[in-house]
């Protein structure tokens, strides 16, 4: 993973790469891995994600149908 440094402004690297970071699911396994899991935990904690992305998909899928109203965009100037 790359992340390039613009006018030594490294505040706004990082933030770059903890986004990356976090897309890519390295906080997530780190935390995984940082503890014994049982495998019962395990089985359980993947079937709850697999119901997860069935969900979000469901969800996408009615959403182009246009059964559900589609999310919000989020403004581009934040808060103020």
């Amino acid at each position: 993973m790359q992340v390039i440094v613009r006018d030594n402004n490294v505040d706004q690297a990082l933030r770059v790469l903890k986004k990356k970071l976090q897309r890519e699911g390295v906080f997530r396994e780190m935390k995984a891995r940082s503890a014994y899991e049982k495998p019962s935990e395990k089985r359980v904690r993947e079937k709850a994600e697999a119901v997860r992305r069935q969900r979000k998909l469901a969800r996408k899928q009615l959403q182009r149908e246009g059964l559900l109203p589609m999310p919000k965009k989020a403004v581009a100037g934040g808060k103020r």
